[in-house]
């Protein structure tokens, strides 16, 4: 299951509410269960460098189905993960993309939001999941 052209549009429209709120510009980007581009945005004045990140932000969290700020925890020197944004075409592992979960505990898709802090980006990015869904998938054995 992927999620649908509307859940991407829905998403969208209010990661784009959360950063007027704020009042910040955002790229955000929504792939599919299978990493593929399903939807993206760049608000006026966003960062040119930031449609990237967000693409690879949303690739990220439905390549492993996390958080990319765990990842990111994951990651560093000494960590079970060190390396990893080196693999898959280029990752990213700091805040700011979430999978998206449906009703049914399936991913469908994940958003990622690149253009402010990583709290900020964060921040934008869970309200356009929470807005079509949940951020969490069931447990995983290999999460602690």
């Amino acid at each position: 299951m992927h999620v649908t052209i509307e859940n991407a549009q829905a998403a969208i429209a209010a990661a784009i509410k959360k950063a007027r709120e704020i009042d910040t510009f955002m790229c955000i980007a929504i792939v599919d269960s299978g990493a593929d581009l399903k939807a993206f945005h760049r608000m006026d004045d966003a960062w040119v460098g930031s449609i990237d990140i967000a693409i690879k932000k949303a690739k990220t969290a439905v390549f492993f189905g996390m958080p990319t700020g765990e990842i990111g925890k994951l990651s560093q020197p000494g960590g079970s993960l060190y390396g990893i944004e080196h693999s898959n075409g280029g990752l990213i592992t700091f805040p700011g993309g979430l999978p998206i979960v449906d009703k049914d505990g399936v991913m469908v898709g994940a958003i990622g939001v690149s253009g402010s802090s990583v709290e900020n980006d964060h921040t934008v990015a869970a309200a356009g999941a929470e807005a079509i869904g949940a951020t969490d998938l069931p447990s995983h054995p290999w999460r602690t």
